[in-house]
């Protein structure tokens, strides 16, 4: 259970980092602030099903380096994240271009926040009790 605390709270603290970003991103670039805030909201749903999927995915991966691990799954997620948020856009703006606008300035954006917001988690010991134990483990002894 201790596992699936921390992808909760992980999802949870990325997306209203997405969302922020994706809102701010949506006003600039479709020029109205509505459009911004429905894009921005309507990705809350999507995003963060498809971003626990995401998570539980990756959970099982054994890449060791964590450098190369944060950026692959960076790529990854930046892919699927991108093209729910150009479906959107499309949908919400009804302006294909709007959409493709959106969705190719987020890959940078969101790629630059997601990197760091890995490399927050992962010094973060919350729901992996292995990690957790054998720091205190090493304390203790």
């Amino acid at each position: 259970m201790g596992v699936q605390k921390r992808h909760i709270a992980k999802t949870i603290t990325w997306r209203l980092v997405g969302t922020i970003d994706t809102i701010l991103l949506s006003w600039l670039i479709s020029g109205d602030p509505t459009t911004g805030l429905k894009i921005g909201f309507a990705e809350v749903v999507t995003k963060m099903i498809l971003y626990y999927f995401h998570e539980k995915a990756w959970y099982n991966f054994k890449i060791e380096n964590s450098n190369k691990r944060h950026i692959v799954k960076t790529v990854t997620w930046r892919f699927v994240g991108t093209m729910d948020t150009m479906l959107l856009a499309w949908i919400i703006s009804g302006d294909s271009i709007v959409g493709l606008q959106i969705g190719f300035t987020e890959v940078i954006t969101k790629m630059l926040l997601y990197y760091f917001h890995e490399r927050v988690w992962y010094r973060v010991n919350y729901g992996l009790d292995k990690r957790n134990r054998a720091k205190k483990w090493r304390r203790t002894s």
